[in-house]
């Protein structure tokens, strides 16, 4: 090694002095430049579009996991005796820039992702979930969290202070604050796997569902389809690079929406066959390992928390309380469905033998001669229906409308926002009392970088203790019309714009003082009650009648379509609610297995699944396959699917309410806000229900609804 002269050493010096400054300079303008620094300064704290790069999310990120940890390092061990205010209060005020920063990341992974956005998403999980434990896993903080609990009875606290300190206590106990240190390392471990994989999982569906995308070669094969659709088909292969050709993108569920008007049965059968095995071609993107381990690693954990599977762990602050609860519900629906679906499946056959068709019924089949079936039964044809629901209108003088009559609310487009989609709308919510309320972002159409389906969130939370008022948000995967061409959705898609706005009615109402407490921030099973008791509205008469009117000449639609809607509304529900019902169970299935289970494929583990709960209809696929299973390995529905069903018992046990007590009104939409939609987290759900109906709720307005009697 050669020796360095002093002269040369003295320059190193000096050389390394500068470098380090610069770096200094350079960290400190990252951080100045970057935009989740410091608040947004546009209306409502919204993002800020225009400045907001993929390379700010990682420093934002780890800067905000660092500044995370060293406040609940300050919170936990502060000598001052534990208080309400030193320790929950602060816990609520910390984590500021990781919030800021996450809400936008999870918004654009979602529904607007790159390549840097889906490494930056598997890179970040496993440290998120790291800062989840350090919280929870923490001694000196449960314990002080734990000494305020104790003293409960001596504190003088408001209801929703209560409710925050209960929240607190048992958040902590459920992830394992009182486990020996050795079993929580092991915990940890298990987590940060879980959240690990669970990113991964998301990334292989959303390429997966890219890649198999079905393409064909001839506009032939679509026969069926619409000229507008066909012209979008050719578009899709076009932007993907296969000029001449025509590509059909996949949605997330099972089924997808053109199987009901492809009458070429081979294109059908590819169709469905590349979304049954989109993530199951045994490449990178192949899920059906990563979901096996998940399921491994949960129910790993819950022996750790000393539960006997992870079903009965999570299901603790649900209103279900537990897996036998679940599957007591489940159990009085499955019998009544499935016997309505296999006379549906055989009436359906009747039509297939009389076209001599020469084939028996396959999953592929169902939609368009169940549509086939609908018209003949009541001459009715989506074709018909599309023009009186054009999508903008349908949004501001449907949903909006309703919104308008049941709680006052008015919206103002604001243009001056800046979105990350120029397809996007943003609106202004103002209260009845004209004072500002919220901001409510829309982004409609399908794109190849979005997750599929439907949802709702926020990008910013309501708190008055932090002071900010709500952002919300709804995503969905309506098909892009052709340039030039109206927007025009299906009476389905229309039932989903109120269920996703209901959501948003629940962010937007929110009017809590705690984040963790706030809006939709509540049990699985009780965060759909708003948004599907909101899709009632889409036919009630008087909203019905404001938006759903001819695109070209503003003319409503004629009583008798109108009527032949309403006829048709129970119409092939046995096989809608045997899907729902097999996604229910396969859910209930991966998340009650035991530690130590040795399962031997995916696959298997979904036919067995099936069969075991009298679900195996080889014409009624579930809704989502285990391998493309979203919901319950990503999104936060593990052991959770069961809600949308329900959360519609008490949908449909609340509207039957407001149609015992005069319908659609100001009064009946104040009463709705005051006890449902504006306490988030604040009291038990349970108690919440019975205040606002003054009963509990009843199964039989569900069945009605869907034209299913129990057998």
């Amino acid at each position: 090694m050669k020796k360095l002269s002093i002269v040369a050493m003295g320059l190193l010096v000096l050389i390394l002095a500068s470098c380090n400054e610069t770096k200094k300079k350079k960290e400190s303008m990252g951080k100045t430049e970057n935009p989740f620094m410091k608040v947004s300064t546009l209306p409502f704290q919204a993002p800020d579009f225009t400045k907001i790069k993929n390379s700010h999310f990682a420093p934002a990120l780890e800067e905000g996991i660092k500044q995370q940890l060293a406040e609940i390092e300050q919170i936990a061990d502060n000598p001052e005796e534990p208080t309400f205010e030193n320790t929950l209060v602060a816990l609520e005020k910390s984590g500021k820039l990781l919030t800021r920063t996450l809400n936008v990341f999870e918004m654009l992974s979602g529904a607007n992702t790159n390549d840097t956005l889906q490494d930056l998403q598997e890179e970040i999980a496993p440290k998120l979930a790291g800062l989840q434990d350090a919280i929870t896993l923490n001694d000196n903080l449960f314990n002080r969290i734990k000494t305020i609990y104790q003293k409960k009875n001596e504190l003088d606290l408001d209801n929703e202070s209560t409710r925050l300190l209960q929240y607190y206590y048992d958040e902590f106990t459920r992830a394992g604050a009182n486990l020996p240190a050795e079993a929580k390392e092991k915990l940890k471990k298990l987590n940060e796997e879980d959240a690990l994989l669970s990113a991964k999982f998301t990334n292989q569906l959303l390429t997966g569902t890219k890649a198999g995308a079905l393409v064909v070669d001839s506009d032939a094969e679509l026969k069926g389809l619409s000229e507008s659709q066909i012209k979008q088909a050719a578009k899709n292969a076009a932007n993907a690079g296969k000029e001449g050709k025509y590509l059909i993108s996949l949605q997330n569920t099972t089924q997808q929406p053109l199987l009901q008007s492809l009458t070429d049965r081979d294109t059908r059968q590819k169709l469905f066959e590349a979304s049954w095995t989109r993530t199951e071609k045994g490449d990178e993107n192949d899920t059906r390992d990563v979901i096996q381990r998940l399921a491994e690693i949960r129910a790993k954990k819950a022996d750790l928390l000393g539960f006997s599977n992870f079903a009965a762990w999570t299901l603790q602050d649900q209103m279900a309380k537990t897996p036998q609860s679940v599957e007591s519900f489940l159990g009085k629906l499955i019998p009544p469905a499935t016997a309505n679906a296999r006379k549906e499946a055989t009436d359906l056959q009747v039509l297939i033998d009389r076209d001599k068709g020469g084939f028996k019924l396959q999953p592929y089949d169902w939609n368009m001669y169940a549509e086939q079936l609908r018209k003949e039964r009541y001459d009715l044809d989506e074709d018909q229906i599309k023009p009186y629901f054009e999508l903008f209108n349908v949004l501001e003088n449907g949903v909006f409308y309703a919104a308008s009559r049941l709680y006052g609310l008015s919206f103002e487009r604001r243009t001056d926002i800046p979105v990350y989609n120029p397809d996007m709308r943003v609106y202004e919510v103002k209260d009845a009392d004209d004072s500002e309320l919220a901001l409510f972002y829309c982004d409609y159409f399908q794109r190849d970088n979005k997750s599929g389906g439907a949802w709702m969130s926020n990008v910013v939370g309501q708190s008055k203790l932090l002071g900010t008022k709500p952002v919300v948000y709804n995503v969905c995967n309506y098909t892009k019309p052709a340039e030039g061409e109206p927007a025009l959705i299906s009476y389905d898609d229309v039932t989903t714009m109120f269920h996703e706005f209901g959501h948003a009615l629940h962010g937007i109402f929110a009017d809590q003082t705690y984040p963790s407490l706030s809006g939709t921030n509540v049990a699985r099973d009780f965060v759909e009650l708003p948004s599907q008791f909101n899709e009632h509205w889409a036919l009630y008469p008087d909203v019905f009648q404001n938006y759903a009117k001819h695109y070209k000449t503003g003319a409503p639609m004629p009583e008798e379509l109108v009527s032949k809607i309403k006829k048709s509304v129970t119409f092939n529900q046995g096989y809608a609610l045997t899907e729902i019902l097999a996604a229910s169970e396969l859910d209930m299935e991966w998340h009650t297995i035991k530690a130590g289970t040795d399962i031997d494929s995916a696959d298997k583990f979904d036919s067995e699944a099936l069969a075991k709960n009298k679900l195996d209809i080889p014409q009624v696929p579930p809704r989502y396959r285990s391998s493309y299973f979203l919901h319950i390995w990503s999104n936060g529905y593990s052991a959770g699917y069961y809600a949308y069903l329900w959360a519609e018992m008490l949908d449909q046990d609340a509207f039957a309410w407001f149609e015992e007590n005069g319908g659609l009104s100001f009064k009946n939409g104040q009463r709705f806000r005051k006890l449902i939609l504006s306490r988030g987290n604040t009291e038990d759900y349970n108690e919440m229900y019975y205040n606002f109906a003054g009963r509990e709720p009843n199964i039989n307005p569900m069945l009605k609804n869907r034209g299913i009697a129990v057998r």
